[in-house]
């Protein structure tokens, strides 16, 4: 069963509770947003925001807190793996209380300095609406130019770097300012914070000689002191990709294609270590085949983020697309989960169900309005449209 999921920022979200009833979907999928980072989250906190959620507008249709996104992982545990011990255990002690509330799936991700990276918030489409892009040659600009990352400039061939150099020249203050603020502000839904220029150089340098092997085993590590706890208290697990699923800055990524998953699943087997198959994140990377993904992995899929991206000439910049176009086949995919379902349900799990939300829609019709607030991403319409298109592709697969 593929259950309609919905990501709600919390009460100050410009995207209502009744928006979320009104697209039709069932399941919330939220986080504390206001506990600091590395802070454990308390079962009074988590109740209080489950029922808020589940009890705070009697007589609405039902919703339920199904899954938590995120409790963030505190820079040392990627930095140390197994000796940052207070952090871990910290760590632990919020899913205790997520567990505690009856919320058994939690998304988390492993990038570190930063989370999900784009260029552009409000890049125009032909059809007026905008959508969020990465674009190579202003993150080229970024790095080369404002970051002034000392060993960017061997990773990019002469060419690019011209390219960089010339947009760079072009640039007024507010556009380097806007660059700033996209790449190194934390974007909604970040488990990082933000951070100024200086501020992000440094972090880059406490990873000098994290490699992405030391990096990957202290996921395992991480992973191996959790997973117990959660095996036993029924939670999974679930570790987004990296969002684009290559190297930036220089840094290692560890959760970009089925090889590094499948290594991730061999170094720590247990059960309630699995995927949070992001569609539009594994997209991106052309070699990823997302339908033999869903296949492979379909038992470890508890949680499911269904975007398309659409790659560009260049194969390293892309855009934001429509949920059913762009590079990412998403009827073959959600052919492959509900195939997964069906065999999961006649050997051992009955009850086997997926919670998948419609990620990143475009900003459209009013909520273009100057005057309307909202997050990057995660505009009412553009999920509304999203979230009606793979509801459509779903019934009509099952029906077939």
């Amino acid at each position: 069963m593929m259950l309609e999921g919905w990501r709600w920022y919390g009460p100050d979200d410009p995207v209502s509770l009744d928006d979320v009833r009104q697209a039709g979907a069932s399941d919330i999928v939220s986080a504390l947003h206001q506990v600091p980072i590395g802070e454990a989250w308390t079962r009074k906190a988590v109740e209080e925001r489950k029922n808020f959620i589940e009890r705070g507008q009697p007589g609405r249709s039902q919703l339920t807190w199904s899954v938590v996104e995120s409790i963030p992982i505190p820079d040392d545990v990627k930095r140390l793996g197994a000796k940052a011990t207070r952090s871990i255990e910290t760590w632990i002690a919020s899913m205790e209380a997520v567990a505690a509330a009856g919320i058994k799936i939690i998304c988390y991700n492993f990038m570190p300095v930063v989370d999900w990276c784009r260029t552009d918030l409000e890049w125009e489409l032909p059809n007026g609406a905008r959508a969020m892009r990465f674009d190579q040659d202003r993150f080229a600009a970024f790095e080369l130019h404002i970051l002034k990352r000392p060993a960017a400039i061997q990773e990019y061939s002469p060419e690019q770097q011209a390219r960089a150099k010339k947009l760079f020249e072009q640039m007024s203050q507010a556009d380097i300012d806007y660059l700033v603020m996209v790449i190194a502000s934390a974007l909604p839904g970040s488990t990082t914070e933000p951070m100024t220029i200086p501020q992000f150089r440094d972090r880059l340098e406490t990873y000098r000689d994290v490699t992405p092997k030391i990096l990957r085993q202290h996921l395992a590590e991480f992973l191996g002191r959790v997973t117990p706890v959660a095996e036993q208290l029924g939670v999974s697990l679930t570790l987004h990709p990296d969002d684009p699923p290559r190297p930036l800055f220089g840094l290692p990524r560890v959760a970009s294609s089925a090889d590094d998953y499948q290594a991730l699943f061999d170094a720590v087997p247990s059960k309630a270590n699995g995927i949070c198959l992001c569609t539009g994140s594994l997209g991106v990377r052309a070699e990823n085949d997302l339908p033999a993904m869903a296949e492979r992995f379909g038992p470890r899929i508890a949680f499911a983020h269904l975007r398309a991206t659409k790659r560009e000439a260049d194969g390293l910049s892309f855009y934001e697309s429509d949920h059913l176009d762009g590079d990412v086949d998403m009827v073959a995919v959600l052919k492959a989960l509900l195939k997964a379902l069906l065999k999961e349900n006649a050997r051992r799990s009955p009850d086997r169900q997926i919670v998948f939300r419609p990620d990143h829609g475009h900003r459209m019709l009013d909520d273009l309005a100057a005057t309307k607030r909202t997050n990057p991403g995660y505009t009412a319409i553009g999920r509304l449209r999203g979230l009606a298109e793979l509801r459509g592709a779903i019934r009509a697969i099952e029906h077939h």
